[in-house]
């Protein structure tokens, strides 16, 4: 009998070496023979991204849209063509006049005061005027950020008006609103340029055209146009709203009394 437990407990240390082996060198199989063999498994190949196909792409966007997906460097190549066709196939267009509508419904209700202090806030780069053509060069955002690149096709002031973004402009302007622009772009270089660019395309008589300075190098978009808003409203104006097509144009402080966000799936603007 005591040989017999011997066995038991040696059978039984067996199996439990047996069972460590087979966590750390690989996967525990019986041989033909019916015994266990410890057997080191080759590693397996990682599986495959899946293609992103074109559904994907839209729930991408408006993710993109919403701010769920932030911080994203590149368009994915998979969605080259879906979002060359959505920025020139006319979706576009559609869901910047749609968002107009709803600006120019919400101003409409608004009731001036008489002192001249009633204001709007127009970011410029893709709400005012339009860098689809450079971004077209690029994939539509699908190439990395290349700011010299971007600098040089600045420079050019050949900009398009976003369509539908001069009449409301001209809009508010005629319902008594001070509109003043606030872009990123750099004063010392740009400045010239960008007044040009603005001219040509018909945007006149703002208030006033506010650029990134020395004294903000270096600081993100949101700092930047909250600290140029905050100066804004200590001037006595009241800021009624506040268009861009980045959500870095529409975060911080002094936001204005309401927000409306362009689309824009070709880069992301921190």
């Amino acid at each position: 009998m005591i040989r017999t437990m011997v066995q038991r407990v040696r059978e039984v240390l067996i199996l439990m070496f047996l069972a460590l082996m087979s966590k750390t060198n690989g996967e525990w199989k019986p041989n033909h023979w019916g015994r266990s063999n410890c057997v080191r498994q080759p590693p397996r190949p990682p599986l495959p991204v899946p293609p992103v196909q074109e559904e994907n792409c839209l729930s991408w966007r408006v993710a993109v849209e919403a701010n769920n997906v932030r911080g994203w460097p590149t368009v994915p190549t998979q969605c080259l063509s879906y979002v060359e066709r959505y920025m020139i196939g006319g979706q576009y267009e559609k869901d910047v006049s749609f968002i107009i509508d709803q600006i120019l419904a919400y101003a409409g209700d608004i009731t001036l005061s008489a002192d001249g202090m009633d204001a709007w806030v127009f970011d410029v780069d893709d709400t005012c005027i339009s860098n689809v053509f450079y971004y077209k060069g690029k994939r539509y955002g699908c190439d990395p950020y290349d700011p010299s690149g971007f600098k040089e096709w600045a420079m050019r002031g050949g900009c398009p008006a976003v369509p539908g973004m001069l009449s409301l402009f001209n809009e508010l302007l005629n319902m008594g609103f001070k509109i003043f622009l606030i872009t990123g772009r750099d004063e010392e270089t740009l400045a010239h340029p960008t007044i040009h660019n603005l001219h040509n395309q018909g945007f006149y008589n703002y208030q006033k055209l506010i650029m990134r300075s020395v004294a903000y190098k270096g600081q993100s978009a949101v700092a930047y146009k909250s600290s140029i808003r905050n100066q804004i409203m200590k001037e006595g104006y009241r800021i009624w709203g506040n268009v861009g097509d980045q959500w870095s144009d529409l975060q911080g402080e002094c936001l204005g009394n309401r927000t409306f966000k362009l689309p824009n799936p070709m880069y992301f603007v921190p």
